[in-house]
């Protein structure tokens, strides 16, 4: 018997020709499993992309984002506001929001391995639980600023359009690439 063939069901005797209608039923259940590589391909080639977009993001982005926020726009709120009660809750909201950035930070550290190897199209093994925390803690952290901070932001930068003018060329500054020095 080869490798396809099954015993018969009835108890009776293989015959040559059995063989190979057993032989057709395996390459039949083979290709119809092979019909679904398409879109199991594509899944795949979604998943891919995703993680490489999703490692793009937390490299790059989302660290220049915290530091636009830590070196521009948290020292600029905390300078022009008002002394006393809002300055000491401008301190705690930035106090509170920066360590945030750590905690995601920390939860990137987790699961980037394991995404820069789908990215790369390599079997990984997700921690489902560390990836579905960052997604939560990164989206109650957008809700706070969202909410919170930025229109306390633009209350106490509003007060004076030099502010929010210092702000904007200090982000921009930041971008900006660096002209070549001559050597």
């Amino acid at each position: 018997m080869n490798a396809h063939s099954v015993p018969p069901a009835d108890g009776q005797l293989d015959t040559p020709l059995d063989g190979f209608s057993r032989c057709h039923l395996g390459i039949l259940s083979q290709l119809t499993a092979t019909a679904e590589l398409p879109q199991l391909l594509a899944a795949a080639e979604r998943a891919r992309h995703i993680a490489a977009d999703t490692v793009e993001l937390f490299d790059s982005s989302v660290p220049r984002h915290h530091a636009d926020e830590e070196n521009d726009l948290f020292p600029a709120v905390q300078r022009s506001a008002a002394l006393g009660a809002e300055c000491a809750q401008v301190a705690e909201m930035i106090r509170r929001l920066t360590a945030e950035h750590r905690a995601i930070e920390a939860l990137w550290a987790l699961v980037r391995p394991a995404l820069k190897m789908a990215a790369h199209g390599a079997p990984a093994e997700l921690d489902e639980e560390a990836l579905e925390r960052l997604g939560r803690t990164y989206l109650a952290h957008a809700r706070e600023e969202e909410q919170h901070f930025l229109p306390l932001a633009q209350r106490i930068l509003g007060r004076d359009s030099r502010h929010l003018a210092a702000l904007g060329i200090a982000l921009h500054m930041r971008h900006v690439p660096q002209p070549l020095g001559y050597i």
